[in-house]
């Protein structure tokens, strides 16, 4: 299976300037390569059959006959490759000459696309030899062929699902209205660049810049293959930079100044899921629909679509890899979460926030937001009411972290034990309290949301909520207990990320006894605290229970963002875990996943309000409207028989 990927290549060959003979040899080569490698899209620089630096030479018959005569050549080696290749070479069409690309597949030419932009400034001179193209596609005679000519051209594979790929050539995409925003709007999802860029002090940043921004602006895949070493150096020099991009992100690049070949695989799901997404991404032909558009659809085949990945699988897609990017990352959602609580403190008049603080990850990273959210407000931090609220699960490590870091940040404390409370309780429904089931459980948290919210009251505040998006998830929050607060500065953080955040917070905070006690809540595992703890240690682990957060981060992520396949969220954790998990595991954890996402989305459907700070969120007024009973047997029913 393809899993919605193509692997593309954007090549350099090494080229003499106007032998056409040996730049062709270099080409199948390069073609062979690619191959081996089990590239589907390969993209060539702009006049690679003959060199761009051809200059005047361009008006030579003799040159122009072996161009066509070497890229005929090319074309029959292919008959039996299995891929959609772009050649740069001029053709003369009617008397004038043209800048093109020849489309290649399985030996027969489907198309030829002429340069839209000649740049005639500067250190380029193509409007002495070149003609402009248009958008107009006629027929034209190429070898023993006729075959369309014009910029409107896409190619359509029909192995590949939503694989349409479009052309155009080094200046087009440098203008202010680039040929590929036709063509992206058109539905082509791949834009392949054949390029002859020189190279300028600082230009790679710019190219590179200029790509990654296109792609991310037409949510496409991006194929940059750039002219190198073998040009003519009288005037210029050039680094065969070559890119692949994939809505706005860089897959790869190569070093400039060696004639190298990057590979990649575009993921041509996430590019229609952005542009599905996407209301402002509306394409022609669904805008009119019905209607004929300029474009016309040639199609090709590729035979083989069995995919290896090559690219990497990021195992923590909310938590950047590089600590740099991680640190700034945390440093704005600690902002976002701050202010947005500020914005509340502030509309609401309340005079104090009540929290309730285990000594666990989730409410110390709320604690240490509404802190950060007083001290922008200028409130004083004595009026956040934090609150430990011991019961049967409680041990002296959470309990000792909780009270020591409420006493450093300066917070005023307040210690109630839920014990007897939550023992008449159970005399009253007539629960034996030495049955430790759901009801056991969740009577405590009931009862700590009980206090929090009768607090609340009492000091003229709000209750400050702690649960983290990884929870409300899974549903994995009692209802009416943790789930509730009147604002829950962590709703849309998963659980990957409160982790790095406290981390931050500790590294960053400047005070030594704070960053000892944060780090030791890093380090104590995950629980609710709810059963009572084995000879004084935490005996209920919550990844013990529902799976491993970094798992289920991993889902959420990939299938509220891209809406992938469940098969394909499988195909990528597989990849993302290679050597953490084995596939029974990672299959096991993603039914669970799907099992409780959709049971459980009545707990999201009533959420408190709090502050986005991500791509993906499951807030009911944003960014997920999703029926509280909707059944989860499509996605689960692919996973059977794996």
């Amino acid at each position: 299976m393809d899993y919605g990927f193509v692997k593309v290549a954007a090549v350099t060959p090494d080229i003499k300037v106007a032998d056409c003979n040996f730049n062709a040899d270099k080409i199948i080569e390069k073609i062979d390569e690619a191959e081996k490698n089990n590239a589907k899209v390969v993209v060539f620089p702009e006049l690679c059959i003959t060199g761009y630096t051809c200059s005047d030479l361009f008006l030579q018959k003799p040159l122009l006959e072996g161009a066509k005569k070497a890229a005929l050549r090319i074309v029959r080696y292919t008959k039996n490759v299995d891929m959609l290749i772009f050649l740069g070479m001029p053709l003369m069409v009617y008397g004038k000459l043209y800048n093109v690309a020849v489309a290649i597949s399985s030996g027969k030419v489907l198309g030829i696309v002429p340069k839209r932009n000649i740049p005639n400034y500067a250190e380029f001179y193509e409007a002495r030899h070149f003609t402009q193209g248009t958008e107009k596609v006629i027929n034209i005679e190429f070898g023993d062929s006729l075959v369309p000519f014009g910029i409107n051209i896409l190619f359509n594979c029909k192995s590949i699902e939503n694989l349409i790929v479009a052309a155009e050539i080094c200046e087009d995409v440098w203008v202010p209205m680039p040929p590929s925003i036709a063509h992206c709007m058109a539905g082509a999802t791949i834009v392949c660049n054949l390029s002859a860029s020189n190279e300028n002090t600082g230009k790679d940043i710019y190219r590179k810049e200029l790509v990654k921004g296109q792609s991310a602006r037409l949510f496409c895949g991006y194929i940059y293959a750039s002219a190198g070493e073998g040009e003519s150096t009288t005037d210029l020099v050039f680094s065969g930079h070559n890119i692949i991009a994939e809505s706005g992100t860089i897959l790869g690049e190569t070093g400039r100044f060696a004639n190298d070949t990057v590979y990649s695989e575009i993921d041509i799901d996430k590019l229609i899921s952005e542009r599905r997404k996407m209301s402002t991404f509306t394409t022609c032909r669904a805008y009119d629909f019905g209607k004929k558009d300029d474009h016309i659809i040639v199609d090709f085949e590729i035979r083989n679509t069995d995919i290896t990945l090559s690219r990497g699988i990021n195992a923590s897609p909310f938590v950047p890899s590089s600590e740099a990017e991680r640190s700034k990352r945390c440093e704005e959602i600690l902002s976002i979460q701050s202010m947005g609580l500020k914005k509340r403190l502030i509309h609401t008049g309340a005079k104090s926030a009540v929290i309730g603080i285990s000594g666990g990850l989730d409410s110390t990273l709320a604690l240490l937001v509404t802190k950060r959210a007083f001290d922008y407000a200028g409130m004083e931090a004595s009026n956040i009411i934090a609150v430990t609220m011991p019961g049967f699960g409680t041990t002296d490590r959470t309990y000792d972290n909780a009270v020591n870091m409420i006493k450093i940040i300066g917070a005023t404390f307040k210690e109630i034990s839920i014990k007897d409370a939550v023992t008449k309780h159970f005399e009253d429904i007539g629960h034996d309290i030495n049955v430790h089931d759901v009801t056991y459980e969740n009577s405590q948290a009931r009862q700590r949301t009980l206090l929090l919210m009768d607090l609340a009251n009492e000091y003229n505040g709000m209750v400050i909520g702690t649960g983290d998006m990884s929870e409300l998830a899974l549903g994995w929050a009692t209802y009416n207990g943790d789930h509730m607060s009147m604002y829950g500065v962590n709703s849309s953080v998963p659980k990957t990320l409160v982790r790095h955040l406290v981390k931050y917070y500790a590294d960053t905070a400047g005070d030594e006894k704070l960053k000892a006690v944060l780090y030791d809540v890093l380090d104590t595992p995950v629980s609710p605290e709810l059963l009572p703890p084995q000879n004084g240690t935490i005996s209920q682990k919550t990844e013990d229970l529902v799976g491993p957060y970094e798992l289920h981060d991993f889902y959420l992520y990939n299938s509220l963002r891209f809406g992938y396949m469940p098969k394909k969220v499988l195909f990528l954790a597989e990849n993302a875990f290679k050597g953490v998990y084995d596939r029974e595991t990672i299959l096991k954890w993603l039914k669970v996943f799907y099992r409780r996402f959709f049971a459980q989305q009545f707990k999201r459907s009533c959420l408190p309000d709090g502050p986005k700070v991500g791509s993906v969120a499951v807030s009911p007024r944003g960014d997920l409207r999703m029926p509280s009973d909707a059944s989860a047997s499509l996605w689960l029913s692919e996973l059977e028989n794996l």
